[in-house]
């Protein structure tokens, strides 16, 4: 991996909320960078401005998508391309969701705030193979119905039989919403999954992540078959490095340089009480 970032260009960008964006980037040159897998993430450079860790999104041969919430000048830089933009990209980084170890698995996939961005590859893997998977399992959770990432198709996914399961809930429901109301954790009720042969991926904010993490191993999930991460208002890695200083709990998910670890890992190396505060 290069210590200087490859020039790509915004190919598409789709607003997804009122301050989050989708960019479809393409490479401009001969210069690619390594394939990434599900999970991982590239150090993105807005030019002039500064560098922010963003995960892909979506993985499409030589293009890649990148979903970022407007939170400070360099991510309000990057949401302000249109196509034809340019950005500088350094990568992948991270561990990955290590999709390989649960063929032949139940999945759960629970995501919260920016957390389906992360998770969003790691399911259209399974729907591109699902005879290789058991039951697929999408449930998310968002502050409101204007808030969910990638509406469209996790509407559709919800209004359909399947596959995937899929379930949303919203913390506050505004005009209009039929749909459940509360904590993500809630949804699990409702998932088609067998405890000890289900491999569990959950993305969003600390206390999301901590609960659900508990709430899965009360059901019965084992903890290593419970990877977790945070998203990334949580998971701020080194701009420059794409590593972090291991002084916050969420450095205890990138021990490896990426935000992504097993349930057992973070249990096991994070002091008591430190877990999502």
């Amino acid at each position: 991996m290069d210590d200087v970032p490859l020039p790509y260009q915004v190919t598409q960008a789709r607003d997804e909320t009122a301050d989050t964006v989708t960019l479809t980037l393409a490479p401009t040159g001969t210069g690619l960078l390594a394939p990434f897998t599900p999970g991982r993430y590239a150090l993105v450079h807005a030019l002039g401005v500064g560098t922010v860790p963003v995960p892909v999104s979506r993985i499409d041969r030589h293009e890649i998508a990148l979903t970022i919430r407007s939170s400070d000048a360099v991510s309000a830089a990057l949401c302000a391309l249109r196509p034809g933009g340019r950005v500088g990209l350094r990568g992948p980084f991270g561990t990955g969701w290590e999709l390989d170890r649960a063929l032949g698995h139940d999945l759960l996939v629970v995501a919260a705030g920016l957390g389906p961005a992360p998770l969003r590859p790691l399911v259209l893997d399974v729907l591109a193979a699902p005879q290789l998977y058991g039951h697929l399992n999408v449930l998310v959770g968002a502050r409101t119905p204007d808030d969910i990432l990638y509406a469209q198709q996790t509407h559709a996914w919800s209004a359909a039989h399947g596959p995937p399961h899929c379930a949303v809930t919203v913390d506050r429901p505004g005009p209009g919403w039929e749909g459940p109301v509360g904590a993500v954790t809630a949804l699990l009720d409702g998932a088609r999954f067998a405890p000890r042969n289900t491999s569990a991926y959950v993305c969003g904010p600390a206390g999301t992540v901590r609960e659900t993490a508990r709430a899965l191993l009360e059901r019965g999930l084992p903890a290593e078959r419970v990877r977790v991460a945070l998203d990334s208002r949580d998971s701020h890695p080194d701009r420059e490095t794409g590593r972090r200083d291991g002084t916050g709990p969420g450095d205890v998910l990138s021990r490896d340089g990426g935000p992504v670890a097993g349930w057992d890992e973070v249990e096991s190396a994070t002091p008591t009480g430190r877990t999502g505060t």
